[in-house]
């Protein structure tokens, strides 16, 4: 398999997935960052952005700051209403709950993140324009039973499935748990935004149902990802609770399962520009409910 010039089947869609009968590795045709150095981030930290596809902030978050989100962790976990609404996800064979959904809605507290200018004016920053909140959740992964994240690029499911055109999203990781190395932290192939992998398989009705406990439909095939990893390696962050890993759209990241007690807790919010907003899926019968893939394109802080 080798890296080809992008095919374009229909005049909206420059990154064609779940569609041929083989899997393919397609040259990214947009911008990696829309923006300048007037902003948080330095142009040394942008231009590495650029190049890596990621940035990381030491610490982010204060400790003060940090256990107030954890205290909402614990409860929102103990709230029956929480438990109950379908924007709670758990894991395969367990009550333990692996993701919420629209956390920004949910909770105040976390609806304050949001609005945070060290969150979104470094989204602000990369994107170069207005910002919407595509999707928000945390991501408890629990002790003993945390399950893995397979190896993805967010940028396809969200074109395939939400209708996103073009990439031009980055998402934030905010960790409310300390990273090790061996509690099943996030892992990406740094250089890999640049290249997207057209995957296999037609996307079936309600998908999401199955892919948020456990993804299968829209993962890219082995070959690909030993391609990917071949050329660019892969990098494992770890980092104390308050630390942050912003992402380009379309890296190559996953996550192994946790095994130890020790949990791994975060804050993922993706950001879209609202000059990219979502139009009807290019590889899915139906949208995602509202909840995974927003239709207010109101942008942060309007």
């Amino acid at each position: 398999m080798t890296e080809h010039a992008c095919p374009t089947p229909g005049p909206n869609d420059q990154y064609p997935t779940r569609r041929a009968s083989e899997p393919a590795l397609l040259y990214r045709t947009d911008p990696v960052v829309h923006g300048n150095a007037d902003g948080p981030i330095d142009q040394e930290t942008l231009v590495a952005y650029e190049a890596d596809g990621f940035l990381t902030v030491d610490e982010l978050l204060a400790p003060e700051e940090v256990e107030r989100y954890r205290a909402e962790l614990r409860r929102l976990a103990d709230d029956e209403a929480v438990l109950r609404d379908d924007r709670t996800v758990t894991e395969r064979g367990s009550d333990e709950i692996r993701s919420i959904f629209e956390v920004h809605k949910v909770s105040d507290v976390f609806a304050e993140l949001v609005t945070d200018p060290r969150v979104v004016g470094r989204a602000r920053q990369i994107l170069g324009s207005d910002v919407y909140v595509h999707q928000s959740r945390v991501n408890y992964k629990p002790g003993f039973k945390g399950k893995d994240f397979y190896w993805h690029s967010d940028f396809e499911t969200w074109h395939a499935e939400d209708g996103m055109p073009r990439m031009r999203a980055v998402s934030i990781s905010i960790a409310l748990t300390e990273n090790f190395v061996h509690n099943g932290g996030l892992m990406i192939m740094p250089g890999s935004h640049k290249t997207f992998v057209s995957c296999l398989g037609e996307t079936p009705a309600d998908h999401y149902k199955e892919s948020l406990r456990g993804q299968e439909i829209g993962t890219p095939d082995p070959d690909s990802l030993s391609i990917l990893a071949d050329k660019h390696g892969i990098e494992l962050f770890t980092g104390p609770a308050g630390s942050a890993t912003m992402f380009d759209c379309n890296c190559m990241h996953g996550s192994n399962g946790n095994i130890t007690p020790f949990p791994r807790s975060n804050v993922f919010i993706v950001f879209n520009s609202v000059e990219n907003t979502c139009e009807e899926p290019f590889a899915a019968p139906s949208r995602r409910p509202e909840f995974i893939a927003a239709r207010d394109f109101t942008p942060v802080g309007a």
